[in-house]
């Protein structure tokens, strides 16, 4: 690997690079070397990156936690952070599972209705795909990057990943989108707590938030703290409280202007050419930066299919709006 990492542009993308790599062992030895090389591919690339070829991870579940640690200053311990114990990785408490197998036991989300679209490819735009998020953003400061492990995919056509580019969805919002944007904060919460929007539509009773869970405010629009680029930070469904919210200050709950509001916003951020659907082979990692893209996961036949995902998250620089804040979920 060179100071500069070679990437190509992303097939099937307006934003991301690709790496293809022959040794994997070795691709992580060299990027511990140059630990500037894969962040600023990163940045380079739009806040994606596509490594193939990285098997050796399976055998070597520390490989991935040695890969994580260039992206920032702290490799989340979710030992230390969730009380989810059943998703955590036998070998290290650094890496978690998404998983349908047992002890994690994910159900996969449901599939869109209809199915497909017409050219027979998966449903993207929202709000025919729906469950478009960003990794924690119900905390404050919410993570940087996550590096998400192919271990054990779905065949191809079932579970694929979708990623959607807030930076190039913020450079084409209209003005008048982009004015109410500049100066909104979203209300975030932690998923299944009963404050989403099938939820509260459905009169589902709610679960008592704690200080991990939120509501936290967050910008609608962020400065990237190192590419000086505005992104859409958003997310729907599960993760926008829909009690209060899902923006400060407009009318709330799934009938408001707020609620008209976010679809606005999201069937602009999931336009075809904003987003991007990765068909998983073993060995594939994506690195993706929080800070400004969504993604969403697809359907996948859990009765035939077995689908075994590892994923690391990755703190240090969520800009200078939340410098100086003791983390929302770590009280004393």
């Amino acid at each position: 690997m060179t100071e500069a990492v070679e990437t190509r542009p992303l097939p099937g993308a307006t934003f991301g690079g690709l790496i293809e790599v022959a040794d994997g062992r070795a691709f992580v030895e060299a990027a511990e070397a140059r630990p500037r090389a894969l962040p600023e591919a990163l940045n380079g690339r739009g806040g994606l990156l596509l490594v193939k070829g990285l098997a050796a991870v399976s055998d070597d579940p520390g490989l991935l936690v040695r890969l994580s640690r260039p992206f920032g200053a702290e490799v989340e311990d979710y030992a230390r952070t969730t009380n989810r114990l059943n998703l955590l990785h036998p070998d290290d408490s650094r890496i978690v599972r998404i998983s349908n197998l047992p002890p994690v036991n994910f159900a996969p989300p449901e599939p869109p209705d209809p199915p497909t679209r017409p050219d027979g490819g998966p449903p993207i735009r929202f709000p025919h795909r729906r469950g478009w998020h960003t990794d924690q953003s119900f905390r404050r400061p919410p993570p940087d990057i996550s590096l998400f492990y192919a271990h054990r995919p779905a065949p191809r056509g079932q579970g694929q990943t979708l990623y959607a580019d807030g930076a190039g969805a913020y450079d084409a919002l209209p003005p008048d989108l982009k004015a109410v944007a500049d100066d909104l904060h979203g209300l975030h919460v932690a998923p299944f707590t009963g404050h989403g929007e099938d939820d509260v539509v459905q009169g589902r009773p709610r679960k008592p938030l704690n200080e991990k869970d939120g509501p936290v405010a967050q910008p609608v629009v962020r400065l990237h703290p190192e590419t000086g680029r505005k992104a859409l930070y958003l997310c729907e469904r599960e993760q926008m409280d829909w009690v209060r919210g899902p923006f400060v200050g407009m009318e709330p709950g799934p009938g408001g202007e707020g609620a008209r509001l976010l679809y606005r916003l999201m069937e602009h951020f999931t336009r075809d050419r904003f987003t991007y659907a990765h068909e998983w082979d073993r060995g594939d990692l994506i690195v993706y930066d929080n800070r400004c893209l969504i993604h969403s996961a697809t359907w996948f036949d859990a009765q035939a299919v077995s689908r075994d995902m590892w994923r690391t998250t990755v703190w240090g620089n969520p800009g200078p709006s939340y410098r100086g804040e003791a983390r929302s979920w770590e009280t004393a």
